[in-house]
């Protein structure tokens, strides 16, 4: 995991160094296309990049996007109108039956299928009308890393060139240089506060909900903790109030519109006398994580890698094997 994660950047690198005519061809196709609505269809980590994807497109495509439930297709068996509509799966291996199952009932209905995946021969990519080859390389650890990090600078490349976002195009541009830093920084703070937790919460909003996710997961596959993500709205609801001392919360922020909000929140919980982690922002009383000067766009890139270490680091210090999980296998081939 520690090793594949640290790839991350020549993943990336890899992509921007191939492929731009592809991907030119396929931002021209969607604007020829001009989709009524975006579905995405994923499982585990690639569906946390599927949340990525629908804050990136509904902010600078202005297309509505909303997750699928691919058990309508492989066990309802139930036809939807989808006329009109980009169809977006997400997969490292392309091979799992229910992806395989909603993708031909979409087609079948009338979307136009883009598959993004790591798994250039895989039956997913033969059946997608586009398809983005997502160049992470092997992966053997059961935890992705490296993947979900290719994932989002995919989809990120994918909205610059179907908006012709030149800013988002420079970003992309110095994505890995700044990725190789972010692995570097020094996230060793919050390692007293979590080898003894049982709990934890990971807080995001807007384009960082997506990090949140992810890194919430793999704090339960890799550590034996139950951590959940939550956005910082969602909150401040019912969960709100098991968080306290002993329970401790993980906030990232990255600087957009979302950031005076998490500052404020990690304030209230400070004041509660719940041990706050803030990775991005700065709030006197909390810890804090060190990040990278970034667009906010990739922020949440840069802010999963560095957690990617420390989360290695926090296995191994509370006696666990990041790279073997109980009772979890590479790949899931759900129904």
């Amino acid at each position: 995991m520690f090793e594949e994660a640290a790839d991350a950047s020549n993943a990336v690198r890899a992509q921007l160094q191939q492929d731009g005519a592809r991907i030119a061809a396929v931002g021209a196709a969607l604007r020829k296309l001009q989709p009524r609505a975006v579905i995405t269809c994923a499982r585990g980590s690639s569906d946390h990049a599927a949340t990525y994807a629908k804050y990136l497109i509904e902010t600078h495509a202005r297309v509505l996007t909303a997750s699928a439930a691919p058990s309508v297709s492989s066990v309802y068996g139930v036809p939807q109108d989808v006329r009109g509509c980009l169809f977006i799966a997400i997969s490292q291996s392309g091979r799992s039956p229910d992806l395989l199952a909603s993708v031909a009932a979409a087609k079948s209905s009338g979307a136009t299928v883009l598959a993004l995946c790591n798994s250039a021969d895989s039956p997913l990519m033969a059946a997608a009308d586009l398809a983005i080859d997502l160049r992470a390389g092997p992966e053997k650890s059961v935890a992705a890393t490296k993947s979900y990090l290719a994932s989002l600078a995919a989809i990120t490349r994918l909205v610059a060139f179907w908006t012709q976002d030149a800013a988002l195009q420079s970003a992309l541009e110095r994505l890995p240089d700044l990725m190789d830093t972010s692995w570097a920084l020094d996230w060793s703070a919050a390692l007293p506060e979590l080898e003894s937790a049982a709990n934890l919460y990971v807080v995001g909003r807007g384009l960082g909900l997506a990090a949140a996710q992810e890194v919430a997961l793999k704090f339960k596959e890799t550590c034996g903790m139950h951590a959940e993500a939550f956005s910082s709205a969602e909150l401040q609801h019912g969960p709100y109030t098991l968080l306290g001392k002993g329970f401790p919360a993980l906030l990232f922020a990255q600087r957009d519109a979302t950031l005076s909000g998490l500052e404020t929140l990690a304030r209230e919980l400070g004041r509660r006398g719940v041990p706050v982690l803030l990775a991005g922002g700065s709030v006197p009383g909390a810890t804090p994580l060190p990040t990278m000067d970034a667009a906010p766009e990739i922020a949440p890139i840069l802010l999963v890698q560095s957690a990617y270490r420390m989360i290695a680091s926090l296995a191994v210090r509370r006696g666990l094997d990041p790279d073997h999980p109980p009772h979890l296998r590479k790949i899931t081939e759900t129904v």
